[in-house]
């Protein structure tokens, strides 16, 4: 959960791998280029991106519509309420972490891609296809 969310922090520009705003850092990068509704609607789809992120952690990893704890009383609300609050927390954390977190430089962000994260999820991969062969779980 913590290697997607890391990802799709980088996948979604945002800070800290918001490597293409740091091009020129007083006026935002390649974001000078637009004005007024192209400006709104560029960004607009970069919150899209962000939301979707955020929803795909809480289907993902954190159960989506279901209640964080399996208590009776919790299932009295709506399951579209707990996605929704669980989507907002995400939002939260890319936030959190876009506040607290410094910029890395291009070559900090491809040495975590490639030297961290892709061996990482290689090796889960490999662990769990094994793990499912050797149970019998695999089809």
């Amino acid at each position: 959960a913590i290697m997607f969310l890391i990802s799709s922090m980088a996948e979604t520009a945002r800070a800290p791998f918001d490597l293409t705003e740091a091009e020129s850092e007083l006026v935002a990068g390649y974001q000078t280029e637009y004005s007024s509704m192209a400006f709104a609607l560029f960004w607009l789809g970069e919150y899209a991106n962000v939301l979707l992120m955020c929803a795909l952690n809480a289907i993902l990893f954190w159960g989506g519509y279901l209640p964080p704890v399996d208590w009776a009383p919790l299932y009295a609300v709506p399951g579209i309420i707990w996605f929704f609050v669980k989507i907002l927390l995400m939002f939260f954390v890319f936030a959190w972490v876009k506040a607290t977190v410094p910029r890395y430089r291009y070559d900090q962000l491809m040495r975590l891609g490639w030297k961290v994260f892709l061996p990482i999820s290689l090796f889960w991969v490999f662990l769990v296809s094994g793990y499912l062969m050797f149970t019998g779980h695999f089809a």
